[in-house]
């Protein structure tokens, strides 16, 4: 009797409680989780058929970083013979490529470099829009700003409105992981806390900058914390000032483990089934009732999987990224151009209708 009061409290978009979400991730039939789920996509998309995607590039301001991610392949050590930062000439061809192909975004990762102050970035982003104009930069994320802030000795507020002055667009959700201190004390103990990560969009939605949520999942953390970790969201999706977008989407996304210490550490670790990543999605849908947009990773589940979680709650089906480093790194390989995206998602029985970051068809 009890799931069935949680499945009405469920599909009338009402806050559920830890305890209950839970109750309902662990013990809900599949059929069920994704029918509800589904049912909260068709009332939060006015039974729109429509799937967004988008054209956009991913790059990597530096391969430096002093996060100690044990997921991560792709960084280095300052004392590395390796490292890079990357030169306006190499971003001014990516750019004229990103244009060419119909595209005009650029997600700018950089890491927690420990020499990169905030002038370079927005020395970076103002000669970005003052050669492109028209570019739109989603760039850092909340450890990056949290990292920015402390060797600036400067607030949230001060460095996000500077990087605002300089160029900055929209904020990702990168960096967030598992919202658990217990987890992330283990696999990324050079990052912020789950606190501040929420402080940061906390400010970046007072400030009106369109942000996204992630959450990275399938290695130590429980499902207990991967519920908290969508009800911290959602919580802090319901502060926002109603004059702010807040989270725009959130994307849950499988860890990859080939070849990282993560896994030399917990080798026993099983990989994601796609059930399990179903349940993801669903029960995503079903907590962030305040969240519009909920995205398929097909980058690390592929086709088939983020095809079925159009039936599980996703409505968007992200980008045909043009260039990713950091998750390929570990053993994400699966690949869409524009033809690519569009059939799978018209395969599904949707309509693919390409998007901006704002989420707004175009």
């Amino acid at each position: 009797m009890k799931l069935i009061q949680i499945y009405h409290k469920a599909l009338a978009k009402e806050d559920l409680t830890t305890e209950e979400a839970l109750l309902m991730y662990k013990e809900a039939p599949l059929a069920k989780l994704l029918f509800i789920g589904n049912e909260l996509r068709k009332k939060a998309k006015n039974n729109s058929k429509n799937v967004g995607w988008i054209i956009d590039r991913n790059v990597n301001l530096s391969n430096v970083c002093i996060a100690g991610c044990k997921f991560c392949n792709f960084y280095r050590k300052i004392t590395d013979p390796d490292t890079y930062v990357t030169k306006i000439e190499e971003y001014r061809t990516k750019i004229e490529e990103l244009f060419r192909l119909g595209g005009n975004q650029l997600l700018l990762q950089g890491g927690l470099h420990p020499k990169l102050k905030l002038d370079f970035y927005k020395n970076l982003f103002s000669e970005l829009k003052k050669e492109f104009p028209s570019i739109k930069l989603h760039a850092l994320g909340p450890a990056e700003i949290h990292h920015l802030a402390r060797m600036e000795k400067l607030t949230y507020k001060e460095i996000l409105t500077e990087l605002i002055e300089a160029g900055l667009d929209s904020l990702p959700g990168a960096g967030a992981e598992i919202l658990s201190d217990r987890v992330r004390k283990i696999v990324s103990p050079g990052k912020c806390t789950s606190q501040q990560w929420l402080s940061v969009m906390q400010q970046a939605h007072i400030l009106d900058i369109p942000t996204s949520a992630t959450m990275m999942f399938g290695f130590i953390e429980t499902s207990k914390e991967r519920i908290e970790h969508l009800i911290s969201i959602r919580d802090l999706q319901a502060q926002k000032p109603e004059y702010s977008k807040g989270f725009i989407t959130f994307i849950p996304w499988v860890y990859q483990s080939e070849d990282t210490i993560l896994k030399k550490l917990y080798p026993n670790i099983e990989p994601i089934s796609t059930i399990e990543y179903l349940r993801i999605i669903a029960i995503s849908r079903i907590i962030l009732n305040n969240i519009e947009n909920i995205q398929a990773s097909w980058l690390t589940v592929g086709k088939e999987a983020g095809q079925m979680s159009l039936y599980a709650g996703a409505n968007d089906f992200g980008s045909i990224m043009i260039e990713e480093n950091v998750v390929s790194s570990a053993g994400a390989n699966y690949q869409f151009d524009e033809a690519g995206i569009k059939n799978a998602i018209t395969e599904a029985g949707f309509i693919p209708k390409r998007r901006n970051q704002k989420y707004e068809f175009i």
